[in-house]
């Protein structure tokens, strides 16, 4: 059985970027959502210097990046915006767990995306999706191409909802919630597995479905391994309305953050749940193996019982002594026999009456 787990920390310098993740092939693009209530611009593929030339400090400003390979074009962002090198560790790093700061007036938040792996029903997909926050700039790096966001290009486009009349934080909360979204997709995959697991624990035979049940439960384990700091993370922006910390977020949008932090509270729970269901289908498992033993047990013992005086009836009969008075008489060996097979059918008797059996 694979165990899934998070990938230990590499020890990785700061000052030596480095991408540590698994999708070195993909090639790094750059997309571009200019926006406010009346317009929105969108390009494509564009360059750092094309990004320069087209951000408007006055307007919204959406930069999404699919792949992190291209350690070269990070890096050149980064001085851009003059980012921290500690943040640009940590977007590259995608071995660290969910992370929360704010540095030099950025804005850094780190979050795991986990989804169901369609090809293989024993594993799931995990992606580390970073995003900074300034003024009127939000940037999102993916590690590589998906749909995570589509409905939201979507909603800019059409200008749907009120997403071009909210400042960028406002779209932080929409991509994020997008990604816990995934979490309750990979759960409610995850529990179709649980109600066939539970079922089969009454009435399985093989030890394998443990195999199983295990591996379940580990999947549950990582999942509440990566929503735990997210929940905490949303605490800290839920309840840090009042202080001047995150001024990158307005506070009417504070709101916004506290139902997210409410979302990863309900996704714990039911997470706690289901993996109490695991603990059930273990017990159904074991609970079922203790009782066929029994069951078996009983058999042998009855059959023990049964067979206890006929053995001591034989044993007596077969001493070796020259005078046993009913060795000379004519019929005692069917007599003999018929008082085994009455003994029998009386002790059976008994021990269904006793319902021992």
């Amino acid at each position: 059985m694979r165990k899934i787990r998070y990938k230990k920390g590499r020890k990785v310098n700061v000052t030596n970027l480095e991408y540590t993740g698994v999708y070195t092939d993909k090639v790094a693009e750059m997309q571009l959502f200019v926006y406010n209530e009346q317009k929105v611009i969108e390009l494509q593929n564009i360059t750092v210097e094309k990004f320069n030339d087209v951000k408007d400090a006055t307007q919204n400003n959406w930069l999404n990046i699919h792949g992190l390979n291209d350690v070269g074009l990070i890096k050149s962002l980064a001085e851009n915006l003059q980012l921290n090198t500690i943040i640009v560790s940590d977007i590259l790093n995608i071995s660290r767990g969910t992370r929360l700061d704010e540095l030099d007036d950025t804005l850094f938040f780190s979050i795991k995306s986990i989804l169901p792996n369609e090809s293989d029903d024993d594993t799931i997909l995990i992606e580390q999706i970073s995003f900074l926050l300034q003024d009127n700039l939000i940037v999102s790096f993916q590690e590589k191409r998906g749909d995570f966001f589509t409905h939201i290009r979507e909603r800019l486009r059409e200008n749907t909802g009120i997403v071009r009349k909210k400042s960028v934080d406002y779209l932080l909360y929409l991509m994020l919630d997008s990604i816990i979204e995934n979490f309750y997709i990979t759960i409610e995959n995850k529990e179709n597995n649980i109600e066939s697991l539970l079922l089969a624990s009454k009435t399985a035979d093989s030890p394998v479905i443990m195999e199983d049940i295990e591996q379940l439960r580990e999947i549950f384990h990582l999942l509440k391994r990566a929503i735990v700091p997210l929940r905490d993370a949303l605490f800290t922006i839920k309840t840090i309305k009042e202080d001047d910390d995150f001024n990158c977020i307005e506070a009417s949008n504070y709101i916004f953050f506290g139902r997210l932090h409410q979302k990863a509270l309900e996704l714990l729970e039911q997470i706690d749940y289901d993996m109490k269901n695991l603990d059930s289908a273990t017990n159904f498992f074991y609970t079922a193996q203790n009782h066929k033993m029994n069951e078996v047990m009983k058999t042998l013992t009855v059959i023990s019982s049964v067979f206890l005086p006929l053995t001591f009836i034989v044993g007596l009969y077969g001493m070796n002594f020259k005078y046993i008075p009913e060795l000379n008489y004519k019929y005692g060996y069917f007599v003999t026999l018929g008082v085994m097979f009455i003994l029998v059918l009386l002790m059976l008797y008994y021990f269904k009456k006793k319902k021992w059996f």
